[in-house]
């Protein structure tokens, strides 16, 4: 490390002496927590831990998680029940989103597979359509509406690729929550129908959620609905979420009179504040 001599001499300049190197070692342990919560968690694991022995210990304590945690301001929906892992807590923060791509139509059937598409075929329209109500979210402007033939769409959450790997999954088993929104029109009746499966890496189901399909009268208040599942405790080995739904027109009227759906949702964590 570089010192600075003010020696006198005809030079008014201070002259440099070689000192000796200092080690970032030599800081207090509670500046290195505080360095270490402000380098991103990856880097932290793969970069930094690896370092010395002095930087796995600081990095394994349940302090500099939580101080990540609350500078990231991710604070548990119960706030009195306790945290078992600070850590894993933090990865499944920093994760947690929507990770069903393109859930309100904007983008029309991107990332969606039409598995069925019967009748006059899956069609967008926007909201709240004739006969229909307005969603409950203002932020919602779009759905996807079925015809008078079965009409199924799906996609497949691959969670590897989405950031969860595969200890996190089968050591933590972190809560799943799949939620889906669908209406009827008011003038026709209509079935709906929602599948949801936890797969392994070969495809193979682990978990469902497969509901009885929900039969709605002609002339019904049109409103939306939220249906809602949770898997948890599910096997270890779950690589894959796949999610269907649709449905059909009861009245086989020609257009698009079947169950109108949006706002589908996979989420994966704890809730947060």
């Amino acid at each position: 490390m570089l010192g600075v001599s003010k020696r006198r001499c005809r030079d008014p300049q201070p002259v440099l002496t070689i000192g000796t190197m200092a080690s970032i070692n030599d800081l207090p342990n509670n500046i290195l927590l505080e360095l270490f919560s402000l380098v991103p968690a990856r880097q932290l694991l793969l970069h930094c831990r690896p370092v010395c022995s002095l930087w796995r210990d600081l990095i394994d304590l349940v302090s500099l998680w939580k101080l990540k945690c609350q500078r990231e301001g991710f604070i548990p929906k119960k706030w009195g029940q306790p945290v078992s892992d600070w850590k894993v807590f933090y990865f499944l923060c920093s994760l947690r989103r929507n990770l069903i791509r393109n859930p309100c139509a904007e983008e029309g059937f991107e990332f969606w597979t039409l598995d069925v598409n019967g009748g006059d075929e899956w069609k967008v329209e926007d909201l709240p359509g004739d006969h229909g109500r307005v969603f409950p979210n203002s932020h919602v402007k779009k759905y996807f509406v079925t015809s008078y033939y079965t009409c199924l769409k799906s996609q497949l959450v691959d969670l590897k690729a989405e950031g969860y790997w595969e200890e996190l999954m089968d050591r933590t088993r972190p809560d799943i929550v799949v939620k889906d929104w669908f209406a009827a029109r008011q003038d026709c009746g209509c079935k709906y129908q929602v599948c949801v499966q936890l797969l392994s890496s070969g495809h193979v189901p682990l978990g469902t959620f497969q509901p009885d399909p929900v039969a709605i009268q002609q002339w019904s208040d049109a409103k939306w609905r939220e249906v809602s599942h949770t898997f948890s405790n599910y096997p270890p080995g779950v690589r894959y979420i796949w999610f269907q739904h649709g449905g059909v027109d009861t009245h086989y009227w020609a257009g698009w009179y079947g169950p109108r759906v949006t706002n589908s949702s996979i989420t994966i964590g704890p809730e947060l504040t």
